[in-house]
């Protein structure tokens, strides 16, 4: 059961995973599996191809822009923007400004999970460096993708100009 509580960014820890750094405020086992909250950095160009969840997904651009791809429509969100994505959604973003801040949500909580097995101990609450090496965690994350209903799909990036997807 879930209880009242507060959580703050500066108690939690911050992971560097796909260009991005993530901050989870609220996963799973703090929502009896209700909900999960991700506080977020992205640089330029980052976000991933095209995907669908078994949960709902939202966003809350709160600086910069971000361009979404939901089923075959174009979306655009600027700071102040919610944007929602239905689970099922075929969908996909890329950063647009040179940096974002977003509030990432999931109903039912999951995909925090995927953070936790694919991320890095951030050293800083920022974008990774330039010279970041990730660590090779693609196995691990292909396999969490199937615990919390994320589906990779091979359709054609209309936000890239590569046609492989991203997160292949």
């Amino acid at each position: 059961m879930s209880i009242p509580h507060v959580t703050n960014i500066e108690d939690k820890q911050a992971f560097w995973m796909v260009d991005t750094l993530w901050v989870i405020l609220a996963e799973g086992k703090d929502t009896d599996n209700n909900f999960s909250l991700m506080w977020q950095i992205g640089k330029k160009g980052s976000g991933p191809g095209p995907h669908f969840h078994e949960q709902d997904e939202a966003f809350f651009v709160m600086e910069g822009e971000i361009t979404y791809m939901a089923n075959d429509e174009i979306l655009s969100a600027k700071a102040g923007s919610f944007v929602w994505i239905p689970r099922g959604t075929v969908h996909a973003f890329k950063v647009i400004s040179e940096t974002v801040k977003v509030l990432n949500m999931y109903t039912p909580s999951g995909f925090e999970q995927v953070i936790k097995a694919g991320g890095t101990p951030a050293e800083a609450f920022t974008v990774p460096p330039e010279d970041f090496k990730y660590l090779d965690k693609m196995a691990a994350v292909r396999e969490m993708f199937k615990k919390v209903g994320m589906h990779v799909v091979e359709t054609p990036d209309k936000l890239r100009e590569s046609s492989k997807n991203n997160m292949s």
